[in-house]
């Protein structure tokens, strides 16, 4: 096994940091292995994607992809999610779909929302009989006028019909659009074998694998029982408290900048010296901003 340390650049001082592995499994001359046993993000987390080294976003796949031998002629991809971006989702399985070499899809317990999208990215999908496959409605978080919210709504039709088209590629004969629509619209989730009556899966025993912990769970109308117990498990108390002491740390520093300034506007000789270290100042607080963008 080898681990691609994934890389960013800063969007303001750009600098490269480090942003987070990727696990590349029983990798051999022409297999390769990644799983997805996180949530699905549309961009990289930055430093805060150590309190989730699992979530997955396209540019990790990239770099996943950038690392394999050209001799690659089979990724199995696991996955263990219970969703995440859509946008971010589509995007991985165009890439995992337009990638040459033959892709083999592993439902180990859970694929969810979005997840459930990545998974149609297999030329084969595997499920046990006691996983799950869970299909619904698109949603997005949004704020403004009547006009705004039409406009999301729209977008949000627009992915659906995407994913509907997605997952019509792997229905079996006789399954219409209309039908998957209405699972769509229901939030249906599927165990293994009732997957079977919709979609050309290959199914097998069932495993012990646990369902993946995710922080879209509580968005979720038709959530199982079993699932609410795992909700917002993730290190959410360790990643807080870390998010609070960050917070008041960067209070402080912007104060300081801002004493700093004064002190310099207060200067006779502002001219020269002010500008070059207003600027120093300006470069901090545009990567304390940076930063926040991450969150």
């Amino acid at each position: 096994m080898s681990v691609l340390k994934l890389k960013k650049t800063d969007r303001k001082s750009n600098r490269i940091r480090d942003c987070g592995s990727i696990e590349i499994k029983n990798k051999t001359d022409n297999e390769a292995e990644i799983c997805f046993y996180g949530d699905i993000n549309s961009d990289s987390m930055g430093e805060w994607s150590k309190y989730f080294p699992d979530d997955k976003c396209p540019s990790d796949i990239k770099e996943f992809f950038d690392q394999l031998s050209e001799d690659v002629e089979k990724i199995h991809v696991h996955i263990n999610s219970g969703g995440g971006s859509v946008f971010g989702g589509i995007a991985i399985y165009n890439l995992l779909k337009n990638h040459k070499a033959e892709i083999i899809v592993h439902v180990d317990a859970l694929a969810a929302s979005i997840a459930s999208v990545i998974a149609m990215a297999g030329d084969k999908i595997i499920i046990p009989k006691n996983a799950q496959l869970m299909i619904h409605k698109p949603m997005a978080l949004v704020s403004g006028n009547a006009d705004e919210m039409r406009k999301e709504a729209d977008v949000l039709d627009g992915c659906q019909k995407v994913i509907l088209s997605t997952y019509m590629d792997h229905v079996k004969d006789g399954v219409t659009e209309k039908t998957i629509n209405d699972l769509i619209n229901a939030e249906t989730w599927l165990n293994g074998e009732e997957c079977q009556e919709y979609f050309n899966f290959d199914v097998e025993d069932s495993n012990e694998a646990v369902a993946a912990v995710s922080e879209y769970f509580d968005k979720y109308n038709n959530l199982p029982e079993k699932l609410k117990e795992l909700t917002g498990e993730n290190t959410a108390d360790d990643w807080q408290k870390d998010f609070a002491q960050w917070c008041k740390k960067s209070v402080k520093e912007l104060e300081n900048i801002n004493k700093k300034i004064d002190n310099i506007n207060e200067k006779d000789d502002i001219a020269v010296s002010a500008e070059k270290q207003k600027k120093e100042h300006d470069d901090r607080v545009a990567a304390i901003l940076n930063d926040l963008a991450y969150l």
